[in-house]
């Protein structure tokens, strides 16, 4: 197939401006954090509403209470990740302290499993991974989790601002975030099955909606953040 010249500018410009948009969120300070992930609950949650109602026609109400476990929740886990908040003697002196460093951890090994499997998949794939999303495949998946595990590990182990956790812990992380991950894909491709849909929205034109680009991380951050709050 041709490669279509200005497709991929598109794709190339919308990606970057993603990506400036997603590094400027997480670094600058707790309120553009808090900001971005607003933003992202209320795309995703106006995506999903509009997946239900395809889905279910007049008994979408009967669905809405999911977007709770599937969005709210996960996006509510994320910011807690990001922010603790310093009590003092009076609530309204209250320190907000913002860390990049696990909502990063999350988004960083999210997109190295997925860049991996696709590229390890695309050079030496032939297993068919899942019905639900035929393009996968056993050796891009298991390629794209080991090399996320092995880059977070390595990265836990030699950056200094990582080494507050041991990079044992970051192992571990990143392997819930390339499993659990990889099962969140696949149940947002299962719901636009079900609603007969490719994309779940377009505000990234050539990339899809919110969900199409959040889906691993709002399966995968509810796990990260039992295993930081029960083990760290």
């Amino acid at each position: 197939m041709a490669l279509n010249i200005q497709t991929f500018k598109t794709r190339a410009l919308t990606a970057l401006i993603f990506v400036i948009v997603m590094l400027a969120g997480l670094f600058i300070n707790a309120w553009t954090f808090m900001a971005l992930f607003l933003v992202i609950m209320i795309g995703s949650l106006f995506e999903f509403v509009k997946i239900i109602r395809k889905i279910a026609d007049k008994d979408y109400v009967v669905l809405l209470p999911l977007s709770i476990i599937y969005i709210i929740m996960p996006l509510l886990m994320m910011i807690d990740l990001g922010i603790t908040i310093n009590k003092t003697e009076s609530p309204l002196n209250s320190v907000i302290v913002y860390s990049a460093l696990l909502p990063c951890a999350i988004i960083f090994s999210i997109w190295i499993n997925d860049t991996m499997a696709y590229l390890v998949g695309s050079f030496i794939g032939k297993t068919p991974f899942s019905k639900i999303s035929p393009k996968k495949t056993w050796e891009g998946t298991i390629g794209g989790a080991l090399l996320c595990v092995i880059v977070i590990a390595l990265a836990g182990y030699y950056i200094p601002v990582a080494k507050i956790i041991s990079w044992q812990h970051w192992l571990f992380i990143a392997a819930i975030c390339a499993v659990f991950g990889t099962a969140g894909d696949l149940l947002e491709s299962k719901l636009k099955r079900m609603a007969a849909i490719k994309d779940s929205g377009s505000f990234m034109p050539g990339h899809g909606g919110f969900l199409d680009r959040f889906d691993s991380l709002l399966v995968a951050t509810p796990f990260v953040w039992l295993y930081i709050k029960l083990l760290l």
